[in-house]
């Protein structure tokens, strides 16, 4: 029979997994904290959108508090790598180690170059790794001027238009051919060529894909702590059936074990090494784009939450708001509010407050907390709440007393 848990304890296990279930260290945030954190959580997404910070940040901030951001740039161009860019999840900082089982996994074919025409696409993959063998990292725009190539494709579902070179490139990106060295400040790609950040392939050797699915799926569990198939298939984003195949081959070897979670009315699986602390005392801000909320089925099972990310939706549609973060205290998601740091006015806006129905008495008091403690970590002089949301006058009143 499997170990039966109840909802609090699946929570507190995920929590443990996440980082997410103690109150953050008082001392200074080492660089050693921050790649400890990042070995736990085995990616962090990335997204263009800066309304708050970039998203990659904010994960750390979560579960540290305030750190120099710089720690993350210097992982990100250390020699050897310490993170470094491919898909998973979705675009996203990842474990070095995991990035050749993700060229087995990944196809992202639809991102590149699939609709071109096979000798275009190969005349100007020529020419961009004619260039790149010879040159320092180059965006695609350098690269464009480079090689001249300024024709556009039909801008796609998701808006983007893409030159040619541009469309090679995310190609090359995805068959791992090349490779993101840094980001601009604009937060585009500095692309050159894969070898010079991770050593070549041993083609006389190669990788077995399904050995490669079983190191992803552990490490998802890991990150998880407690999950479904579905719940681990979606964190490196592999797929479903062969995720499910990959989690009973790692029962059987004893590393993970399937418990019943109260109320949680689907087959659920334990990492073993997976902690269950005897309490929760964190509190954090989640960015839309944490791990932690990744799967909106699970947090809605395990925490009775319901999310969803409304930047995509017409404004007239949103609920809460365009850029809204999770309040997590202790165990249990408690408040949402919808954020926006104006750094030209020096103010960390919060546009909207809800409180959840359960939300406890010190919500208000713990939210402002949490904000006056991400303003500071983000240059801002001020937090300024606006009267949206039922939760919005108690915090403005904390807010305003403090």
């Amino acid at each position: 029979m499997p170990a039966k848990l109840s909802l609090n304890q699946a929570r507190r296990i995920a929590l443990a997994a996440q980082g997410l279930d103690k109150v953050r260290p008082a001392g200074p945030v080492t660089a050693r904290a921050v790649g400890r954190t990042f070995a736990r959580l085995q990616l962090v997404q990335i997204d263009s959108v800066n309304v708050l910070a970039r998203s990659h940040f904010l994960p750390f901030f979560s579960r540290l508090g305030p750190y120099d951001r710089s720690i993350l740039q210097r992982m990100a161009g250390s020699h050897p790598r310490r993170m470094m860019e491919y898909w998973a999840h979705e675009a996203s900082f990842i474990r070095p180690g995991h990035y050749r089982d993700l060229l087995l996994w990944q196809k992202r074919e639809w991102v590149g170059a699939g609709r071109l025409n096979p000798e275009v696409r190969d005349s100007v993959a020529a020419g961009i790794l004619g260039v790149l063998e010879r040159s320092r990292p180059l965006t695609a725009s350098e690269l464009t001027a480079r090689l001249g190539h300024v024709e556009t494709e039909p801008a796609d579902g998701w808006g983007w238009k893409w030159n040619t070179v541009k469309r090679v490139l995310e190609h090359l990106f995805e068959a791992g051919v090349v490779a993101a060295a840094s980001r601009t400040e604009q937060f585009e790609r500095r692309y050159t060529l894969a070898e010079r950040i991770m050593p070549p392939l041993d083609t006389a050797a190669p990788l077995d894909r399904a050995e490669a699915l079983h190191r992803l799926v552990e490490a998802a569990a890991q990150a998880h702590g407690i999950g479904t198939v579905r719940c681990f298939a979606d964190y490196f984003r592999t797929p479903v059936k062969a995720t499910a195949e990959s989690v009973d081959f790692l029962v059987g070897r004893g590393v993970l074990e399937p418990v019943a979670v109260e109320g949680w009315n689907r087959l659920v699986f334990r990492h073993v090494a997976a902690r269950l602390p005897r309490r929760a005392e964190g509190r954090a801000l989640l960015s839309p784009f944490d791990s932690a909320v990744f799967e909106r089925r699970r947090l809605e099972e395990l925490f009775g939450f319901h999310y969803r990310i409304e930047i995509y939706t017409p404004q007239h549609k949103r609920r809460f708001g365009y850029y809204v973060l999770p309040f997590l205290l202790r165990a249990t998601m408690v408040a949402r509010v919808d954020l926006k740091a104006d750094r030209q006015g020096g103010r960390l806006l919060v546009r909207s407050a809800f409180a959840e129905p359960h939300a406890p008495a010190d919500t208000a008091v713990e939210l402002a907390a949490e904000l006056a403690l991400m303003a500071g970590w983000l240059g801002l002089d001020a937090v300024e709440v606006h009267p949206m949301g039922d939760l919005s006058g108690a915090l403005a009143r904390v807010v305003a007393g403090s």
